[in-house]
């Protein structure tokens, strides 16, 4: 068929040159091409969003940790306790809501849960002692639980295995990019407004997010695999039987130990080493995040869907090495004493972003190595067994080696009573122990980068 346009000048039609069959082809990818974007990249987006919350929330606690622990009396171990109490119940709420995440809507369950940690967020605004503020943390994890087994097995069902790491490492740069808005925000605000009107503050973007994620169209289970999954993909023992996720298990209670440390007594580190208000100290931790964070997780998804080209265990082996080079940078960060901040500062960024890089070369392999019907309840067990195991004791464990050493700094100084300039001491000593850590954690990585490939290898023949 002939198209026409018309010629104004003259009123004459003209006639336009016939479109072959591989134009036409080509304009039919190309928006082919346009409308597949649109439907993965716009709820990755959204799902991005909601993690930053997620992680603004979470942080919010330790932006505020000093002027809570002077109003409340707390030693460093109370406040390790806040932290520990709220991650075991975010790992033991984890499982039940990772295996309804493999069998209801993931849309329903996320906005549910976004609504109730926000809830308990700002119900802060009441709080008026610890036992107090301890319900309203816990309540926090308990809709936390919610957003990682539906949000990651989401994004397994929008980007296939070889594209799967760089949406997997945006959507956990919600860490660093969450917790750094909160430090940067949450301290001026308490520093200001008081604590818990920072704390209902955090809450307030869930009026625009919970619509968002509702309007969201839900993809099918298994929706970007390459082969269609198994009608049976198994039980939770399917996934208990794979060797490599032990290793990625373990790893997740090591890195969240260290991470988790250091987003709770970061900002109090600032302040007691380095001499800084509340607001300084919130800000300083906010570029560990922001800078450190960011590099780290954009690194992490760049390299990882690059590397898995060329080497099944290449995700496995750059996480190994990260954090073997974080060892001595955050060693050294932590050893500064007042005055060398400039030398502290991006010591501490560099070793953060390092550490940071765990979790979009890492969580892509949990996804390379479970049926897809299986995600959400793959990433309930390992946050299970990462949190109760390792990661809500980093808290409370620094916490009390904080105060140990404290009471220790005293005594040698001839003294029975535990004055800041000791506090300040403890807390630096405890915080050796990331290092020593991060030392243990790119072993642990390395160990998971030797079995990898052969259950890749075993999936594929299932």
């Amino acid at each position: 068929m002939l198209l026409f346009v018309t010629d104004l000048a003259r009123g004459n039609l003209i006639p336009l040159p016939r479109m072959s069959a591989q134009e036409q082809a080509a304009i039919s990818a190309g928006q082919a091409s346009e409308s597949k974007r649109s439907t993965t990249w716009w709820p990755l987006a959204v799902l991005v969003a909601i993690n930053v919350l997620n992680f603004y929330d979470r942080q919010v606690a330790g932006a505020v940790v000093e002027p809570v622990r002077k109003e409340f009396h707390l030693s460093d171990t109370e406040i390790g306790l806040l932290n520990t109490l709220s991650l075991i119940l975010y790992g033991l709420v984890g499982l039940p809501l990772g295996l309804l995440a493999d069998r209801v809507s993931r849309k329903k369950l996320l906005a549910a849960g976004i609504v109730v940690w926000t809830l308990f967020t700002a119900c802060a605004r009441w709080v008026n002692s610890y036992s107090f503020l301890m319900i309203t943390r816990l309540g926090v994890g308990v809709g936390e639980a919610t957003a990682a087994p539906t949000a990651t097995s989401w994004i397994g069902d929008l980007f296939p295995a070889e594209r799967r790491a760089k949406p997997l490492a945006l959507f956990m740069l919600g860490v660093p990019v969450g917790g750094a808005l909160s430090f940067f925000f949450t301290g001026p605000i308490a520093l200001k407004f008081g604590w818990r009107a920072a704390m209902v503050v955090a809450a307030a973007p869930v009026l625009l997010l919970v619509p968002l994620l509702l309007m969201l169209h839900e993809p099918a289970r298994g929706a970007a695999e390459k082969h269609a999954p198994p009608v049976d993909a198994g039980s939770i023992w399917a996934v208990l039987r794979v060797p490599t996720f032990w290793w990625i298990t373990l790893s997740g209670a090591l890195v969240n130990f260290i991470l988790y440390s250091i987003g709770v007594f970061f900002p109090a580190f600032f302040a007691r080493i380095h001499h800084m208000n509340v607001a300084r100290a919130g800000v300083m931790t906010g570029i560990v995040y922001a800078i450190g964070g960011i590099l780290g997780g954009s690194c992490a998804g760049i390299w990882g869907d690059r590397i898995v080209k060329r080497n099944r265990s290449g995700r496995m082996k750059i996480a190994a090495i990260a954090a073997l080079l974080a060892v001595p940078l955050s060693y050294f960060g932590i050893r500064q004493g007042i005055g060398s901040i400039a030398l502290a500062l991006p010591l501490l960024t560099i070793a953060y972003g390092l550490l940071n890089m765990y979790y979009g070369l890492v969580y892509a392999s949990i996804q390379d190595i479970v049926a897809p019907a299986l995600r959400g309840t793959s990433m309930a067990i390992y946050f299970l067994v990462m949190y109760v195991i390792g990661a809500s004791w980093g808290t409370l464990i620094i916490g009390k080696m904080s105060d140990v050493f404290a009471l220790r700094a005293a005594h040698l100084a001839g003294l029975d009573k535990i004055t800041e300039q000791f506090k300040a001491i403890g807390l630096q000593q405890a915080l050796l122990l990331i290092p020593v850590l991060s030392l243990l954690l790119a072993g642990v990585l390395w160990a998971g980068s030797r079995t990898i490939r052969r259950d890749l290898q075993r999936r594929e023949e299932a």
